[in-house]
């Protein structure tokens, strides 16, 4: 079992782990963090600070 994870981001800037040894899905990219769980985490939660999608903040911003 691999305890490898990596930070994954997807077009809407939205976080999420992945097996570290796996291709993310489709429509997934990997940003180069890995570790264990914990330091995925702590990491996805120090760096993704707004969680709304990226296209709302656009659209908000343009009001």
């Amino acid at each position: 079992m691999n305890d490898t994870y990596a930070v994954v981001v997807n077009d809407e800037e939205q976080h999420s782990l992945w097996n570290a040894a796996e291709e993310p899905p489709a429509g997934w990219r990997r940003t180069g963090f890995t570790g264990t769980r914990d330091e995925c985490v702590a990491h996805i939660d120090e760096v993704w600070t707004d969680i709304r999608p990226l296209s709302l903040r656009q659209r908000l911003a343009a009001r």
